[in-house]
């Protein structure tokens, strides 16, 4: 048996969350069910992709996470899909969510059957969820496709003494965190020193984490993802920076 995760754009406030659990209750109520979060802003999929690249693969393989964010899809006709990468189930919407998650293609990609509802991740998305958590194969729940709505990721810029990149993400705390990996860093700097520009703030010293650095000081460290993160010890540093999604963040190595 596997097991379920829930990611919604529901909020908190309504029953809408409980409706979804009482249904999984009513479907299978022996399998565990784990909510990831219910707090993404609503159809804001790259919000999403965001919290669910950070965490699906502490989950074990097999897990089947259920993604009710725009859940009716792009375009004027509804459409559901169910996805295999990385070891992992995914069931959403088909609004460019799986083509962000997984940077193009899954490994594997069916339709799941249309439906008239108002409530898609309760009745299409939940009992496919529940199909592939009880054993059953991906393509037991609809036609394998090659066709979905595709987006896009922000891709870095890699100069020999630059990269240029965005914010992926601001956090619950006003921190910015980017689409400038650990990786790229290494593979352009070679070891070289660099410098952090951002907003009006540039900052030369990369700390091991948020309170390193005096109160009121911009900081940068990379996270448990290995990301190039931006913050003000103890301040909203999208608040007071005015940077938000997609604002351009340079990382700029010392020429030797």
């Amino acid at each position: 048996m596997g097991l379920i995760t829930l990611l919604t754009d529901f909020g908190y406030r309504d029953h809408y969350v409980a409706a979804l659990k009482a249904r999984l209750l009513q479907l299978a109520p022996a399998v565990p069910v784990v909510d990831i979060s219910h707090g993404v802003e609503p159809f804001n999929i790259a919000h999403a992709v965001h919290v669910l690249q950070a965490v699906f693969r502490d989950f074990p393989a097999g897990t089947v996470h259920v993604i009710g964010v725009d859940d009716h899809g792009a375009g004027p006709e509804p459409g559901w899909q169910a996805a295999r990468f990385k070891g992992h189930y995914f069931v959403a919407g088909d609004n460019g969510i799986l083509s962000l998650l997984c940077n193009g293609a899954p490994e594997q990609l069916v339709a799941l059957p249309a439906a008239v509802t108002s409530s898609p991740t309760r009745d299409v998305l939940l009992p496919a969820a529940v199909a592939l958590a009880l054993g059953e194969a991906l393509e037991s729940l609809g036609p394998v496709v090659t066709e979905f709505h595709r987006l896009n990721n922000r891709q870095l810029r890699l100069q020999d003494h630059r990269i240029t990149g965005h914010v992926a993400h601001v956090d619950h705390y006003g921190n910015l965190v980017t689409n400038i990996s650990r990786t790229a860093v290494e593979a352009v700097g070679h070891g070289r020193p660099f410098t952090v520009h951002f907003g009006r703030e540039v900052v030369r010293e990369l700390h091991p984490h948020f309170s390193a650095a005096p109160p009121g000081e911009a900081v940068t460290v990379f996270n448990s993802q290995d990301c190039l993160c931006l913050g003000i010890c103890q301040g909203n540093a999208s608040e007071l920076l005015g940077l938000h999604f997609d604002s351009q963040v340079d990382v700029r190595f010392v020429v030797e």
